[in-house]
């Protein structure tokens, strides 16, 4: 493995990352030895989403049960302090140069079982599978609505990932517009299908199968791992092997072998980086994209290890200290 600094491009949506070995510590090193440990009970009494804390019926948009079907296992309600709200319109408006609009979409939150220590990662595979089957139903829900232009599926752990709440939740927010950078990397992805006739994520997917070297796992339907030009310290991508633009196009064995290789992914980071913070989240096709031959659905799941500085900030441009094929060996290990 060279030890010299390089800058590596990513292919899928032109972004250069600056790789500065001479910065890296040791793989281990990453560990969060401060992190603190979660206080291994079921139940908190002041946790707003513990099972004791009722919500109101009218809050509450999907429960799936549990494989007795003695409990609710996933609890879907509506945020209580929404980032959007689905009462407002989509219409545009000028404010003398500027644009504006209403905070129009739909914000939910995944409780992701009843047990408060409970995370993704420590969890059973069955109850990972319900909670992937969650995701999905809601997912759906959100799109039959013609105002919803896209909704992203994402999570927080950890303080330094922005979540609020230790106990295990993720959230849905679908907008009425596309963002900026999602449009970007559809646009990438058209232009490089385009010149090439090709999928560039299924480029990716077949070259990085084949030669293996930041590889961490696949099963039948899923491969995973550290991209080439990843941005921070063990950013991982989960490609779907066939290829779908569209969450929603899921079928039932793909949501099992998601639901697989996510928990085995969130696990290698639990038990080799002491539970880091991070941030996950689930890219797919916008509103009239689904459908479209350019754009592959993905997930990907970046640690919050380092800081963004100035340099960052002012560039745009993230400097890497530790290299992809080197923390790819560290979690497949």
């Amino acid at each position: 493995m060279e030890e010299s600094g390089q800058i590596r491009l990513n292919k899928a949506t032109r972004e250069w990352v600056i790789y500065a070995p001479s910065r890296r510590k040791r793989p281990q090193d990453f560990q969060q030895r401060s992190q603190e440990k979660p206080t291994l009970v079921n139940r908190v009494a002041s946790c707003p989403f513990c099972e004791d804390g009722q919500h109101q019926s009218e809050l509450i948009l999907l429960e799936l049960l549990d494989p007795d079907g003695k409990g609710w296992q996933t609890r879907t309600i509506v945020n209580k302090f929404p980032a959007l709200t689905p009462d407002n319109s989509t219409q545009r408006s000028e404010a003398g140069i500027y644009m504006a609009m209403a905070s129009y979409g739909q914000h939910e939150v995944v409780i992701e079982s009843p047990d408060h220590h409970q995370t993704i990662a420590t969890m059973p595979l069955a109850q990972v599978e319900i909670l992937i089957e969650t995701y999905h139903q809601r997912y759906m829900t959100l799109m039959e609505d013609p105002n919803n232009m896209m909704a992203i599926i994402f999570r927080n752990h950890g303080r330094g990932g922005g979540a609020s709440l230790r106990h295990p939740h993720s959230q849905i927010i679908a907008t009425g517009f596309v963002p900026r950078n999602r449009r970007i990397q559809e646009e990438e992805a058209q232009r490089y299908f385009d010149q090439w006739g090709r999928c560039v994520y299924c480029d990716i997917l077949e070259f990085e199968r084949h030669e293996r070297k930041r590889a961490i796992e696949e099963n039948d339907s899923f491969f995973a791992f550290v991209p080439f030009a990843a941005e921070v310290p063990f950013e991982i991508w989960i490609l779907p092997k066939q290829h779908k633009a569209d969450f929603g196009c899921i079928s039932p064995r793909e949501k099992s072998d998601f639901a697989s290789i996510l928990k085995n992914m969130l696990l290698k980071l639990y038990e080799k980086l002491n539970d880091p913070d991070y941030n996950w989240a689930i890219y797919t096709a916008a509103r009239y994209k689904a459908e479209e031959p350019q754009v592959h659905w993905f997930c990907q799941i970046r640690p919050r290890l380092t800081t963004p500085a100035g340099f960052e900030m002012g560039s745009g441009i993230s400097i890497n200290p530790s290299l992809p094929e080197i923390d790819a060996d560290f979690l497949k290990r």
